[in-house]
């Protein structure tokens, strides 16, 4: 463990230090394939990023595996203080690893890449805290006989990130594996890796060799090699449904425990009662729409009160219409570009469905950027839905774009019903001024995070995960932690 690590202080250089390599073993090891990175907002090639092999990949596994016995055995108290120390770190360069983010990522500096790596470093501090928490129970089996429980590790954790929020996710994953005792292999996005490379490598600084390792490279391979090692005892995943299942399915394979944090389709009810002017700015945050929509817990179905119906949506056109959409880099930027092209068209194909469709609205708001530098094509301006079919594709499926589907309603039970009808279940939200409504309305939502009057992200401390196809387990707290982090272990000694 040492503290002698100084990112470079352009970020242009700071993505060429991670240039086809892995960090394996606290050290950059070459690869022998390499992937190109995009910059979203111009389309240029912004690095060049690990393709990790299947024997490459291995060699991450083999360094963790080799390096869990000594971690496991330091005091848990310390290994949190190790963790705390790196979160510590990490905000201390934020500026320089917000930077990196914002290029690959398309989001805007400020009002997105600043906070995502602030809250890491909060999330690494509160994980740091929780050493004390691994403990185990005594039973009262008989009294001749001790018997407790205990707490272990696990082992090696295969941590697969997605691109939309990498930094946050990867500390949601990394934090609490390394506290309560195991080694890790990050599997980068390979569309936004250098700023988990970067996070990694200030966190590694406090750690053993070998404790946190960082690969890169496509699903088919590196992914594939990670989630079906021998040496692999847990996978922890954050992405897409359908890779969702493909990861569960190797996890069963092998039958090492799996967490997963899938799609979302979530609900938010406005209600007759609801202030406007909150549950207008509730609607903006909530659709994640200066992230361009590109999160699970985007409130993408938004179901309004008819008495409040024309004033809310007056009301939201007004407010994104102000929004700028431009470079992430500039200050004054509220809304980047979507990730890459693939996305973009699959974005604008759901918009189109919604076109093509008999008596639907499709509203346009805010203005594409100009500027010669500037890719046009990824800049998707946030967009808005009216009067869909409840079965229609923008209303059940997960667009991961700036759109929101807006419906009016006008019965209680309707629309309780309405907020139901998904494969989904991450999160919920109601707006209401009546306590007795929204307690009956949190415990009806079929979601694992409901919020009422509000619509925050991801908080450290606040258990966070959803029902269905949303995926399994929680993150963000000390249950996280536990449940899927260790295993529990029973003793027996007999006194006699």
């Amino acid at each position: 463990m040492t503290d002698s690590f100084t990112p470079p202080a352009d970020p242009q250089a700071a993505i060429a230090t991670y240039r086809n390599l892995n960090l394996v073993g606290g050290r950059h090891v070459p690869v022998s394939a390499s992937l190109d990175v995009l910059n979203p907002a111009t389309g240029a090639v912004l690095g060049q990023a690990a393709a990790s092999t299947a024997s490459e990949t291995d060699a991450a596994v083999q360094a963790a595996k080799a390096a869990g016995p000594a971690w496991a055995a330091i005091p848990a108290r310390e290994r949190g203080k190790a963790v705390a120390a790196g979160g510590r770190a990490l905000l201390a360069h934020f500026e320089i690893v917000a930077q990196v983010l914002a290029r690959e990522t398309g989001k805007a500096i400020r009002t997105e890449c600043r906070g995502e790596v602030k809250t890491s470093a909060d999330i690494l501090e509160f994980y740091g805290g929780l050493g004390s928490e691994l403990k185990g129970e005594t039973i009262p089996f008989n009294p001749r006989m001790l018997t407790m429980t205990t707490r272990e590790p696990l082992g090696v954790v295969a941590a697969i990130l997605p691109w939309n929020v990498p930094l946050v996710l990867m500390m949601l994953k990394i934090a609490p594996a390394l506290v309560a005792g195991n080694t890790v292999v990050v599997k980068a996005s390979e569309e936004a890796p250098f700023a988990t490379y970067l996070a990694a490598e200030i966190l590694m600084q406090h750690l053993p060799d070998g404790v946190l390792n960082v690969i890169n490279g496509t699903g088919a391979d590196c992914g594939a090699a990670l989630t079906s090692h021998a040496d692999v005892a847990k996978i922890t995943f954050t992405g897409s449904e359908a890779v969702g299942e493909t990861v569960y399915k190797s996890g069963a394979e092998r039958i090492v425990p799996v967490s997963l944090e899938l799609g979302g389709k979530s609900p938010m009810i406005v209600c007759d009662d609801a202030s406007l002017e909150k549950s207008v700015a509730g609607a903006i945050s909530g659709m994640r729409f200066t992230r361009q929509g590109q999160s699970c817990t985007a409130s993408s179905r938004i179901y309004v009160h008819e008495s409040l119906y024309d004033a809310f949506l007056a009301a939201l056109r007004a407010e994104l219409d102000t929004l700028k959409i431009g470079d992430p880099l500039d200050e004054a930027t509220d809304i980047g570009t979507i990730i890459n092209a693939k996305q973009a068209a699959v974005v604008a194909g759901y918009v189109a469905q919604a076109e093509a469709t008999p008596g639907a609205t499709v509203i346009r708001c805010g203005a594409v950027p100009e500027g010669t530098e500037l890719s046009p094509d990824l800049f998707a301006l946030p967009t808005l839905l009216l009067d869909l079919p409840e079965d229609h594709p923008c209303v059940q499926n997960e667009i991961f774009g700036p759109v929101a589907v807006i419906q009016k309603w006008s019965d209680y039970e309707d629309v309780i019903k309405r907020a139901n009808d998904s494969r989904y279940g991450l999160a919920a939200t109601v707006w209401t001024e009546n306590l007795s409504r929204a307690l009956d309305a949190t415990s009806r939502l079929n979601a694992g995070y409901v919020q009422v009057n509000q619509n925050l992200t991801i908080q450290p401390n606040v258990s966070y995960g959803g029902f269905g196809r949303s995926g399994l387990g929680k993150e963000a707290s000390l249950e996280a932690m536990l449940a899927h982090f260790t295993r529990s272990k029973t003793i027996v000694i007999a006194m006699d």
